[in-house]
């Protein structure tokens, strides 16, 4: 992790400060603040004078550049525009939604609440379908600039090569886990060439009922930090869960309301546990990347333990015997 006076400012962001940054974009604060579950970016329910609270998200330094932030709230609008309900961050009288205080850059939200959806209820499913679909519909209209794509070697060989080069693997498990994960990245391909080629869009890329707010009215969709191009199916798979007969169930609910609005190449199918590999992969290497941040150790004391990487271990040959297991089917 970068130690630049950016980082350290960040790590140390005080309740003054995000109260001054708030309201130097238009906006009088009564002082209440509350922080919000977030570890890759500060977010914080600000309180307002005489008007509803407000969420502010002040953005990690270096993760993303300005133009990476700006795609992202440009994308919101984009939907929010075509009447899918995503929270999408606040324009300031000139119509500006990234902002600049000092060392940092944040964003405003209005707050919305809600509940999580609810994924063995088939309604609930059905309507989250539909509402991916019509998010994907606007999302492959056109392509990123300058947002990345999830690739193998972005999520895997990217993190494989983090974890071991910083040590963070004990000595050991060091050849136990080179050995797998050399063995699981080849699964992965060869699941990629099974699915041919797929079209790009642009996606909520991180979707999973933590990002889903539930209401009377359905669902709305919140943080979309990690949005990204990829193949559709990523927009999809997280809200499956449980054996291969109960996800068979929940993904034809799921797609008989996502293909009301957009077609599903069943090809994709074969990328389902490959992209749960590439995740798990992922976000051992995120915790790692991140352990530098005295937010981290607090957060997740699990966390870079023998314990820890033993399971992780073991995580990783399940996904493997998985990937060679017939994918889930899908009847039109």
């Amino acid at each position: 992790m970068k130690r630049d006076s950016a980082t350290l400012a960040y790590q140390q962001l005080q309740p003054e400060n995000i109260l001054t940054a708030v309201e130097s974009v238009g906006f009088r604060c009564d002082g209440c603040l509350l922080a919000l579950n977030s570890y890759e970016n500060r977010v914080y329910q600000v309180g307002l004078e005489d008007a509803t609270p407000l969420i502010a998200k002040f953005y990690r330094p270096h993760r993303w550049k300005d133009a990476a932030i700006q795609e992202e709230h440009d994308f919101a609008h984009e939907l929010a525009a075509n009447e899918i309900p995503v929270i999408a961050p606040c324009r300031d009288s000139t119509g500006a939604t990234l902002h600049h205080h000092h060392r940092f850059r944040f964003a405003v939200f209005p707050r919305c609440g809600g509940r999580a959806p609810e994924l063995d209820n088939t309604d609930h499913l059905l309507q989250l379908g539909r509402f991916s679909g019509r998010l994907h519909a606007v999302g492959g209209s056109r392509r990123f600039e300058y947002r990345p794509e999830i690739t193998i070697e972005n999520f895997g060989e990217n993190s494989v090569r983090y974890l071991l080069e910083g040590d963070f693997i004990p000595p050991d498990l060091t050849v136990a886990y080179q050995t797998l994960a050399v063995d699981l990245l080849q699964r992965v391909r060869t699941c990629f060439e099974r699915a041919g080629e797929y079209r790009h869009i642009r996606l909520h890329g991180d979707c999973h009922a933590g990002n889903v707010l539930w209401t009377d009215d359905g669902p709305h969709i919140v943080d979309l930090d990690d949005a990204r191009s990829g193949p559709a199916v990523q927009d999809l798979w997280m809200f499956l869960s449980g054996p291969p007969h109960e996800q068979t169930g929940q993904l034809h609910h799921l797609l008989d309301g996502y293909t009301q609005f957009c077609d599903f190449d069943a090809r994709q199918l074969h990328l389902v546990e490959a992209l749960r590999t590439l995740r798990l992969m992922h976000y051992y290497a995120w915790l790692a990347r991140r352990w530098g941040d005295p937010a981290f150790p607090r957060a997740f004391p699990w966390f870079n333990t023998q314990r820890c990487w033993e399971d992780h271990v073991l995580s990783l040959r399940e996904q493997a015997a998985l990937m060679d297991e017939q994918p889930l089917q899908w009847q039109t």
